[in-house]
């Protein structure tokens, strides 16, 4: 008696007079994971819009992007992760690796493509052909109407006033309350409403590829166990903070607003969040 493997694929079909007869059945490859592409090159689809060469090589990775490099201008690119699909089960003639959204490279840095699509004005004496060769006729003109009552008419007036009588009490409350004291004046604030991007990870050269050249770069001086720097962007009303040991090893640990309040912060290896030490922190 024969003993099947587990892991056979095949299987045994009845026949006639008792025999039977084993079929193959073929299992479809399982494509490899990213961090498996080793020094193979692939190419994304759809491919990132504003560059010429199409093929790429995978270097690393974190939990939230990869970083890949061009074989031909050796630019490297960091993806995020969620916009990453399928892996092609094949890789002749090259390996594909798919794009949940089309993506555009600018300013070092990858960002949803936005195509505009614009439509021309047409003229005023401009009629559309349809089928058969035959035009549309020109639109009737326009007759004027009047369907309006006496009522009506008061209606409308009376809604307006009350409008009117509504907007002007909104003025007079804003006005007391911009002119009364500290405690009860109301004060308008920016608030940081998207996701900066950075981890506990990321270094200076890493601030600089997704955030730009800061307009301000500065350190705090060199007294105490721990170096800190601030990169100022005031575009974005954002100040970003490293902190490290040495002024080498300075890896990101928070933003702050204008007004110095802690708009982001990052877990640290050992767990500790560092929105307390942000928040201890003094302008500098």
């Amino acid at each position: 008696m024969r003993l099947r493997n587990a892991f056979d694929t095949r299987r045994v079909l009845p026949r006639a007079e008792g025999a039977t007869i084993e079929a193959a059945m073929p299992v479809p490859p399982i494509p490899p994971p990213l961090e498996q592409f080793g020094q193979r090159p692939f190419s994304f689809y759809p491919p990132l819009l504003n560059v010429d060469h199409n093929e790429w090589r995978f270097q690393r990775s974190t939990w939230s992007e990869i970083l890949v490099r061009n074989t031909a201008s050796g630019d490297e690119v960091w993806i995020p992760r969620r916009y990453l699909g399928e892996i092609s089960r094949v890789d002749e003639p090259v390996m594909i690796l798919g794009l949940l959204k089309e993506l555009e490279l600018r300013a070092g840095a990858v960002w949803p493509a936005n195509k505009r699509v614009i439509e021309m004005p047409r003229a005023v004496n401009d009629v559309q052909p349809v089928a058969g060769g035959t035009e549309l006729p020109p639109p009737a003109p326009a007759v004027g109407l009047r369907f309006e009552s006496n009522s009506e008419s008061r209606i409308s007036k009376l809604i307006g006033g009350v409008l009117l009588i509504g907007i002007i009490a909104c003025v007079v409350v804003v006005s007391l309350f911009r002119g009364g004291p500290a405690g009860t004046r109301v004060n308008y604030t920016t608030v940081l409403q998207s996701e900066i991007g950075l981890t506990a990870h990321d270094d200076y050269h890493a601030v600089i590829r997704k955030l730009g050249t800061p307009s301000d770069d500065h350190w705090r001086s060199d007294k105490g166990e721990l170096q800190y720097r601030i990169l100022n962007y005031p575009q974005q009303e954002l100040s970003v903070i490293l902190m490290g040991s040495e002024r080498g090893n300075a890896t990101y640990i928070g933003a702050m607003d204008k007004a110095w309040k802690v708009v982001h912060s990052v877990e640290l290896p050992d767990g500790r969040n560092t929105r307390p030490m942000l928040m201890a922190l003094k302008r500098f």
